[in-house]
C-alpha cells in the first residue's frame, strides 16, 4: 500500500499517510489518460467559428457581365468562390465539439494521472493551508518555505474551496486552483507539481472509482 509523508508549512515531516492502492497506484493507463484529457479539451471548445457561403456574403446579386461574347469565363456573381471576397467553399461552421466519456473511465484516468504524480513524487501533501488574510506575499512565502518557489507550475488542490487561499495565489502565475471534488485529468497531467491539503487526499480517497 503506497503511502506519502503529510508536512507542516515549514517543510517537516509530521505523519505519513497510507494511500489506497485501489486508487493512487495504477499503472499502465497512458492512452486512457491521453483520452481523458482530449475529451476534456473537445468539451472546452467553444465552436463558434463560423465563414460565409457564397448565399451569406453580402452583393453579388447582379450579374457581373454577360454571358457570351466578352472573351471570359461565364459568371452569375462576383460572390463564386472563385472570385476575390467571394464565399468559402466548405469552410468551418458552428458545430458542438463536445461528446461524452464513460464515468468510470474518465475516473480511472483521474487516479491513473494521481498515481503517475505520487510515482514521481509530485504531489506535496501539507497538513493544512492556512491565512490570517489574503496576501499574495504570505502565499509565496508558503510556497518557498516548502522549496515549491522555483516550479514552473503548481496545482494546488483544496478539499473545500478557501477565499484567503485562492486569493492570495490567484496573482501567482505558475500556480493555480482547485477543488479535490471538482479535480481533472487535464489540471493534474499540466501542472508539474500539485500541492495538496491532506483534507484534499480524504476527499479524493472518498470519491468513487
Amino acid at each position: 500500500m503506497p503511502a506519502i509523508d503529510i508536512k507542516d508549512l515549514k517543510n517537516n515531516v509530521i505523519e505519513s499517510m497510507a494511500l489506497s492502492e485501489e486508487k493512487f497506484s495504477i499503472g499502465g493507463k497512458g492512452a486512457l489518460v491521453h483520452e481523458a484529457v482530449v475529451n476534456y479539451l473537445a468539451n472546452q471548445r467553444q465552436g463558434t467559428h463560423a465563414t460565409k457561403t457564397r448565399g451569406l456574403v453580402s452583393g453579388g446579386g447582379k450579374k457581373p457581365y454577360k454571358q457570351k461574347h466578352t472573351g471570359r469565363a461565364r459568371a452569375g456573381s462576383i460572390r463564386s468562390p472563385l472570385w476575390k471576397g467571394g464565399g468559402t467553399i466548405f469552410g468551418p461552421q458552428p458545430r458542438d465539439y463536445s461528446y461524452e466519456m464513460p464515468k468510470k473511465a474518465r475516473r480511472t484516468a483521474l487516479f491513473a494521472a494521481l498515481s503517475g504524480k505520487v510515482e514521481k513524487g509530485e504531489l506535496t501533501v501539507v497538513d493544512a493551508l492556512t491565512l490570517e488574510k489574503p496576501r499574495t506575499k504570505d502565499f509565496a512565502g508558503i510556497l518557498k518555505g516548502l522549496g515549491l518557489d522555483s516550479e514552473k507550475s503548481i496545482l494546488v488542490l483544496l478539499g473545500e474551496w478557501d477565499d484567503k487561499v485562492v486569493l492570495s495565489a490567484r496573482n501567482l502565475p505558475n500556480v493555480d486552483i482547485a477543488s479535490a471534488g471538482d479535480l481533472s485529468v487535464y489540471e493534474v497531467v499540466s501542472h508539474g507539481r500539485i500541492l495538496a491539503t491532506k483534507s484534499a487526499i480524504e476527499a479524493l480517497e472518498g470519491r468513487p472509482l
